[in-house]
């Protein structure tokens, strides 16, 4: 049940309100993929009519895309602190390859909000929002791409910041793609478990993701290290 709309009368109530979506939306996201997250349901949760909700976010897709960023910039802050300790910088640079892809493959895999998250964003959550809104998330990618890039060239600086950069924008997209591949429907499940021999198309999330960042990784590297033109 909706609650009697009273219009916020300053900027920190209206920061209240969007915070209050913000966080309904998120606990819903603990609950249910993205793809089930409906305007409606939010809605009644938070308390509000939909069209207060509007009033605030102009879509379900803008608020998912500043979830979308706030999670970014947590894992960030995570790997940040997991590289410290799971790069040796006494190995060489095809070893702290390895390293750096493990500890990014392990840090988003704990982190599913954020994995399903990237994975409905170019097809799903990018779709329904105004150019405002569009060229206010891509400067904020811009500025979480920026970081993990120097996160990346702090414990591969054989890499220039081109390539890091084709590398950071690379394990973005592999996520959101090994992502949707890692998470088979009832039906797959179904068939996986009544014929063994289709258990091979099965797909391990971790795993996939940290076997191509590290063929990434070894490919820049050799084509870096021999001088090859990127």
């Amino acid at each position: 049940m909706t609650t009697p709309f009273q219009r916020a009368r300053s900027e920190e109530q209206r920061a209240v309100r969007r915070q209050a979506i913000l966080d309904s939306a998120a606990a819903m996201l603990t609950e249910m993929p993205v793809a089930q997250v409906s305007l409606n349901e939010l809605s009644r949760r938070v308390g509000l009519a939909k069209s207060n909700v509007l009033r605030y976010f102009e879509s379900r897709e803008a608020v998912l895309l500043e979830l979308l960023d706030t999670a970014l910039r947590e894992w960030l802050d995570r790997l940040d602190g997991t590289l410290a300790t799971a790069i040796d910088a006494t190995t060489g640079p095809y070893e702290r390859g390895d390293q750096l892809a493990g500890a990014m493959a392990d840090t988003l895999a704990a982190r599913p909000v954020l994995c399903d998250l990237v994975s409905a964003q170019a097809a799903v959550l990018e779709r329904n929002v105004s150019p405002r809104i569009a060229a206010e998330y891509k400067r904020a990618t811009i500025a979480n791409v920026t970081v993990l890039v120097r996160l990346i060239r702090a414990h591969l600086p054989e890499l220039d910041e081109p390539d890091a950069t084709k590398y950071a924008a690379a394990a973005v997209m592999s996520t959101g793609a090994v992502w949707t591949h890692a998470q088979p429907s009832a039906a797959m499940l179904a068939a996986y478990e009544a014929d063994p021999a289709l258990a091979v198309m099965r797909m391990d999330f971790t795993r996939t993701l940290r076997e191509l960042l590290e063929v990434l990784a070894t490919g820049l590297l050799t084509r870096a290290l021999r001088g090859f033109p990127a």
